[in-house]
């Protein structure tokens, strides 16, 4: 029997283990690649793990018993919601996010989404397509140097919007708790209903969580300035949908552009999937030749980097 530290790779979704995993064995690590996103079954062989590499497939109660040896989680994200945080904590796991891979991917997908969703750009490319010309635009576009852009979280990705767009608006503003100095790019730093009264585009850059679930439902929509544009590169959760797609019905906002849905993949029948008004990429802003490689290795070395460190420490290997 090998006495080898044991990693899992919890899914295969999306990223090429192969280099997280080679980068694990050259470390000395015995590597098991689940398919949890498909079929929860742990073998016998992987419950020693001490290490685990998370994809989308949710890491709950479930999983920890399965794994009591666990000692560190890595996220292919930024964001850790698809790891159960009050389980990992109450058995001493830490769960390490990835940050910064694909910040300048992201922050420019959302001005993509951003000026696609202002100018009009799909609907009059398929209004051309089917014939028309001139008379292609629906909606004529609005000026951007006469608006707000208003953005809803400040972190690595909101402030790196900023910074792109500030040239093309009026003003930025943005909220954030956690800042109490406006960054770069960012006129003001305001309170939640200032900014949704004041956004003619609102972009949303918050992690999802049990508070930021649900953030922006049909009151809040309600509050955003006639005919503003709503983009959200985040998670598909933090916007009710129904309200969503029930304020595009109504008229009261312009369009809305999205790289994430509440279910990915979403239905077939998923409202957003073919609302005129709305602009549906697959869940892609992350994607760029250089931040695949972050993505397949980053988390990887991240978790050599803490393991030799928990050993150089005196703990134990399990």
């Amino acid at each position: 029997m090998s006495d080898a530290p044991i990693a899992v790779i919890t899914d295969v979704t999306d990223l090429d283990v192969g280099p997280a995993r080679r980068i694990l064995e050259d470390a000395g690590f015995e590597v098991h690649v689940l398919a949890l996103d498909a079929d929860p079954t742990i073998p016998d062989a992987a419950r020693g793990a001490v290490i685990a590499l998370a994809g989308y497939a949710f890491l709950g109660g479930e999983f920890f018993d399965a794994l009591p040896a666990l000692r560190y989680i890595g996220t292919a994200s930024a964001g850790i919601d698809m790891v159960d945080a009050a389980e990992a904590a109450a058995r001493g796991v830490v769960v390490q996010p990835l940050v910064g891979v694909a910040t300048e991917e992201v922050a420019a997908h959302a001005l993509a989404l951003l000026l696609a969703v202002e100018r009009g750009v799909l609907p009059a490319a398929a209004a051309v397509s089917a014939g028309a010309w001139s008379e292609a635009y629906e909606a004529v576009p609005r000026r951007l140097s006469e608006r707000t852009l208003g953005l809803f979280g400040l972190g690595r990705i909101g402030g790196r919007l900023a910074q792109l767009a500030r040239p093309l608006f009026a003003r930025v503003i943005a909220h954030d708790p956690y800042l109490t100095a406006a960054p770069a790019g960012v006129d003001e730093l305001v309170d939640a209903a200032a900014l949704l009264a004041a956004s003619d585009v609102l972009s949303l850059h918050v992690p999802l969580t049990a508070e930021t679930a649900g953030v922006i439902g049909a009151s809040e929509l309600a509050a955003l300035p006639e005919g503003a544009s709503v983009v959200n590169v985040s998670r598909g959760e933090l916007i009710d949908s129904a309200a969503l797609i029930a304020a595009l019905d109504a008229g009261s906002l312009r369009g809305a552009a999205v790289d994430v849905l509440d279910a990915e993949p979403p239905a077939a029948d998923h409202p957003m999937r073919t609302h005129p008004r709305v602009i549906v990429t697959p869940h892609i802003a992350y994607l760029s030749e250089r931040s695949l490689e972050g993505y397949e290795q980053q988390p990887a070395r991240s978790a050599v980097a803490w393991w030799q460190a928990h050993l150089a420490a005196g703990a134990p290997q399990t």
